[in-house]
């Protein structure tokens, strides 16, 4: 009999919850930076492998609620939590642990399923640092097992899966075998340009940018035109995104678009603008259409 279930990331923001989960799935199904707050919504990443489909759910960072939006991302990490049948707490092995990663493991230790911890990002360790490390994960005292993993080489990554695969419960596959998310293409599309921004970005401006794909049109084999919109909160914020001589506008554009071809495999005419609308994180029915909820 096959088995298939949920595995919920928990983690601080920025300790490599996205970038494992791309390595896992094999292809990128969340974007990447180093800036907190990245992932929005609980994205699906999907590895089907024999008998056995994992289905891990990528969370927002762990923090405090400042407004609709992240108090929606909250919202959503705590659902996805209690609807998973294996929990994986990631730790940023840089860092070490510190006082959000022990708020985290004492909200996991009552847990209904099974908690696992992976100390992530050993590559950037020596072998006394990652002895160390390990050492703060196992006094959390929360979690069956304690993986020192890198998911950027893929270091530890087989045995850890091996683990969480074992932990799925019987049941059918819940996705098709080769599907990869369950992301609509327009929002893995929008957040492949929101990502080019927010990498080029700095201060609030990353925090306050969405995307929005307007519209996509494929007039022949092998090309896809995709006009997107960039929101902000204020104007001076539109002008960094514009750029002196519309510079930053135009890396953006050529940023985005070679993820876009790489995702689409064809050539991608794109079309950028950017709109001001103010305090739209704070705007509930805006985010419900949105689907950051």
């Amino acid at each position: 009999m096959s088995r298939s279930g949920f595995v919920a990331l928990a983690g601080r923001p920025n300790v490599g919850k996205s970038t494992l989960v791309n390595a896992v799935v094999g292809q990128k199904v969340a974007i990447v930076s180093d800036r907190p707050q990245t992932t929005r919504r609980a994205i699906r990443g999907v590895l089907s492998s024999g008998d056995c489909q994992m289905v891990l759910v990528d969370l927002p960072g762990v923090q405090r609620p400042r407004d609709a939006l992240t108090e929606r991302m909250a919202g959503r990490v705590q659902q996805e939590l209690d609807g998973s049948d294996a929990v994986l707490l990631i730790l940023n092995g840089q860092d070490g642990v510190g006082p959000g990663d022990r708020l985290i493991a004492r909200a996991l230790a009552h847990a209904p399923a099974p908690v696992t911890v992976a100390v992530n990002k050993v590559d950037r360790l020596g072998r006394g640092a990652t002895a160390a490390v390990l050492q703060q994960a196992a006094e959390l005292e929360v979690g069956e097992a304690i993986f020192p993993v890198s998911a950027r080489t893929g270091a530890g990554m087989g045995a850890l899966v091996e683990h969480l695969a074992a932990q799925m419960p019987r049941g059918p596959f819940m996705f098709e075998h080769g599907a990869s998310t369950d992301q609509p293409r327009e929002v893995l599309l929008a957040e492949l340009v929101r990502e080019a921004v927010i990498r080029r970005t700095f201060r609030e401006v990353p925090h306050a940018v969405e995307v929005v794909i307007e519209e996509i049109e494929r007039p022949r084999a092998g090309l896809t035109r995709i006009r997107a919109l960039i929101w902000v909160e204020s104007a001076s914020q539109k002008g960094i995104l514009i750029g002196a001589g519309g510079r930053m506008i135009k890396a953006i554009g050529i940023a985005a678009r070679r993820e876009l071809e790489r995702e689409l495999a064809c050539q991608v005419h794109l079309d950028l603008s950017v709109r001001v609308r103010r305090d739209w994180r704070a705007d509930d029915g805006l985010l419900d259409r949105l689907g950051i909820n």
